[in-house]
């Protein structure tokens, strides 16, 4: 019975081994089924979707990635088993059609990416089940056309990508189930046309690339983008437009981006950008503008960014940019500009970053005023530095504006009287000034009479009234000690040939009061080759009885005792200092650190008794500060006012030590050579109450201490074992040196109570036991007496080749 049952019980064993596994489950070939979601079969070679029946639940799959293969059909079939699919990728292939049925069962798709494929049309109707689709890339395809039924279905895209197409021409409302759209795609197609009802129905729109298409040369209908209400980012780069139409933009009041570089436009109409009010950034460089209207610019109350390098702009006016209160960036680079006003860019308080590079910059007088607005800008630390690199004339030819003195910059015809006028391309001026419509008629006699030269053909301009004689009477009086290095000393000028034909100018104290002479002879004319600003005529002064002309006079006269001095060899006043390098070395002086504490310091200075020419006004000073040792140096530094003789610093880091240093600012210009005559360094002192600081001296002699203590002990414990070592050896140096320390390498002497070896006894166990001889304390072996007597047969050599034969026998 027990038999019968373990026969059963090995038949039901023996069956369940038998039983086949169940089956795994089966991922389709040459792709990734590590996650149950994702299916991702990327560049594996692929020349057809592969089958997903295999799968055990294939209504799992979140992600099918069939990117980078060799795809060429998709057919009905493909994803009918993935109804929960929510990314679908076939990019990269070579598809070049769509079954009207392919994404039948795939209602809850989100994301479909058919980019780089060889797509020529899609079939109205294929995409209509994707009700959930958010985001469709059909770019880099060969799209020729769209029909109005492509995008049917599609009320949920938010992002459609159709770039790098060959898109002729855009159906009217061909986007217009596309309501929640907020990001087209069209660069790089053959657009031509864009029709007025293109974009309709797209009001939620935020971005449109239209750039390298091949749009009409003129851009007229504002109705085309009038659907765009809330559209932020427009692109039109890279076309051939060549004229942009009154308000074309004027119904998109949200846009902040505009971007029209790399096309034709040679003219812009005054109210081409009329109801941009919120635009923030404007490119229109790479393009062929050779003038901007006055009004252009009016609308952009809120641009930040204006970039209009690379065209063909000769001239500026005046006020272009004077409704630009929030501009931060303008870019001029590579135009035709020769000269510029400096007041050109006083409406815009918030510029910080301005390209004139790559211009041809005619460096004369009519750069001043350019020069100096960008020196007070520099010394208030508002503006990055300006590259303004002179091409003209031949003797200052790359060299930059800002290393140039006024003295340099007084070769042209012109003089700086009015710094919001500037040339235009036909040689005429704008002035900011309302003008009167006639000339002032100038009286012959008094300082009119004196100071009035003869006209040129070359008149450009004319005098504004209540600015210009006032500055003309500075400047000549400035100009007469426009100086060069004499031998007397550093820093000191004396009147060169400018300053004594300038000088010829001014009148002595008796013609003041007195009428020009009928026959008084006329001032001759300035060389032609070097004209001064002062000797270049440009209009007719005041009547002589004007108020203006008598606060010539009074100034003109309070001037003259420094003109005789200056006839005399500059004797009695002190020197005449333009130049900030000679500042720093020659009037700068006794730097010094005064009131240190934890978080501030205090630095003065002294200033020996100087001028400076009157367009510098006074000496400035910059404080330069850092911690000692910082890199880069001196990235931090103050501008302090006129005729400061000291400073405080704050907000300095306790126990830390800086470096000071104090340079003059003249004119806006600082020395480009480091002050390191007028440096000083300080340490501030601890911070109270706060946490003891480490004395770094006495914890280094404190681990020194450490350190020569570890040695001695060292030493102490090398040379108490080499003592041990002596007084052992001395205390055994009597007694017998056992033979077994010397030669035995075997196993040690073992005591045999009867006083043989052990080894001998082992050699020869058959022999009877014989006396022994008596042993010493240095044996090692112990043999029998007998063996070392001869026994009278052998004799002497017997006995030695016996103890020969011995000693190899038993020797180690």
């Amino acid at each position: 019975m027990e038999a019968a049952r373990a026969a059963r019980l090995l038949l039901v064993l023996c069956g369940c081994l038998a039983l086949p596994p169940p089956a795994a489950p089966v991922c389709p070939e040459r792709c990734d089924c590590q996650h149950p979601q994702h299916l991702l079969c990327t560049n594996r070679g692929l020349r057809a979707v592969p089958k997903t029946s295999s799968l055990p639940s294939p209504q799992d799959v979140l992600t099918y990635s069939l990117g980078g293969n060799f795809i060429t059909n998709i057919t009905a079939f493909d994803f009918h088993r993935l109804a929960q699919l929510r990314r679908l990728d076939l990019q990269y292939n070579q598809i070049r059609a769509l079954h009207p049925k392919t994404f039948e069962k795939l209602s809850r798709l989100e994301e479909l990416y058919l980019g780089n494929n060889l797509l020529q049309a899609l079939a109205p109707g294929t995409l209509a089940p994707l009700r959930k689709l958010r985001i469709l890339y059909a770019n880099g395809n060969e799209l020729g056309r769209l029909s109005r039924g492509s995008f049917d279905g599609l009320e949920s895209l938010v992002k459609l990508r159709l770039d790098g197409n060959a898109l002729g021409a855009l159906p009217d409302a061909a986007f217009a189930p596309l309501g929640n759209l907020l990001y087209l795609h069209l660069e790089s197609n053959r657009i031509r046309f864009l029709s007025k009802n293109v974009f309709a129905q797209l009001g939620k729109l935020r971005f449109l690339n239209l750039s390298a298409n091949e749009l009409q040369p003129s851009l007229r209908h504002a109705a085309t983008f009038a659907p765009l209400r809330s559209l932020s980012t427009l692109i039109l780069s890279a076309n051939s437009l060549q004229h942009l139409g009154p308000r074309v933009f004027q119904h998109l009041p949200r846009l902040g981006l505009l971007s029209l570089r790399g096309n034709r436009l040679a003219h812009l109409a005054p109210e081409a950008f009329w109801g941009l009010e919120a635009l923030r950034e404007l490119r229109l460089e790479g393009n062929r503008l050779s003038q901007l209207p006055a009004a252009l610019l009016e609308p952009l109350r809120s641009l930040e960014a204006l970039d209009l390098s690379g065209n063909e702009l000769s001239a500026l006016h005046p006020t272009v940019f004077g409704h630009l209160g929030r501009l931060r960036e303008l870019s001029l680079r590579d135009n035709a500009l020769s000269a510029l006003s400096g007041d050109i860019f006083a409406a815009s308080p918030a510029l910080y970053r301005l390209d004139l590079d790559g211009n041809g910059w005619t460096c004369d007088c009519r750069l001043r005023g350019l020069k100096r607005w960008m020196g007070d800008w520099h010394s208030q630390g508002r503006l990055l530095t300006v590259f303004v690199q002179c091409r003209h004339p031949p003797a200052l030819r790359g060299k930059y504006l800002d290393y140039l003195d006024d003295q340099q910059l007084q070769n042209g015809t012109c003089a700086d009287l009015a710094p919001s006028v500037s040339p235009t391309a036909d040689g005429q001026r704008w002035s900011s000034a309302p003008a009167t419509g006639e000339e002032m008629a100038p009286r012959t006699g008094g300082l009119a009479g004196e100071l009035q030269p003869r006209p040129q053909p070359q008149q450009r301009g004319r005098l504004l009234p209540g600015v210009a004689w006032d500055g003309a009477a500075r400047e000549l009086v400035g100009n007469r000690s426009a100086l060069g290095p004499s031998g007397r000393g550093p820093g000191v000028q004396q009147p060169g040939p400018s300053a004594a034909a300038a000088a010829e100018w001014a009148p002595q104290p008796r013609d003041l009061l007195e009428e020009a002479e009928p026959g008084r002879p006329a001032l001759a004319d300035p060389e032609p080759a070097e004209p001064t600003p002062t000797a270049a005529p440009h209009s007719a002064p005041p009547p002589a009885g004007h108020p203006w002309q008598r606060a010539a006079k009074q100034l003109l006269a309070a001037q003259q005792p420094e003109s005789a001095a200056q006839a005399h060899g500059g004797l009695g006043l002190p020197p005449l200092v333009s130049d900030p390098c000679d500042f720093n070395k020659f009037i700068l002086c006794n730097l010094t650190v005064e009131a240190v504490g934890a978080d501030s310091a205090s630095v003065r200075w002294a200033v020996r008794g100087h001028r400076s020419p009157p367009p510098l006004g006074a000496a400035r000073f910059r404080l330069l500060f850092d911690r000692f040792g910082q890199q880069p140096k001196f990235h931090r530094f103050v501008y302090l006012p006129e005729r400061s003789d000291s400073a405080t610093l704050r907000e300095l880091r306790g126990d830390t030590p800086y470096l000071v240093c104090v340079e003059g600012v003249l004119g806006g210009r600082v020395c480009p050579v480091a002050p390191r005559d007028h440096c000083a360094g300080l340490v501030t002192l601890p911070e109270p109450g706060g946490r003891s600081s480490v004395d770094y001296q006495l914890l280094t002699l404190a681990l020194l201490a450490v350190n020569a203590l570890l040695v001695l002990l060292a030493l102490a414990a090398w040379a108490s074992r080499w003592l041990r070592r002596k007084l052992r050896a001395r205390r055994k140096g009597g007694a017998p040196v056992h033979v077994r320390h010397v030669y035995s390498t075997r196993r040690p002497l073992r005591s045999m109570g009867t006083g043989v070896s052990a080894d001998f006894s082992g050699f020869q166990p058959h022999r009877p036991r014989a006396p022994v001889c008596a042993l010493g304390e240095a044996d090692l072996i112990e043999f029998p007496c007998d063996r070392f007597v001869d026994s009278g047969g052998g004799g002497a050599g017997g006995s030695l080749r016996r103890e020969d034969h011995l000693l190899q026998r038993f020797a180690d």
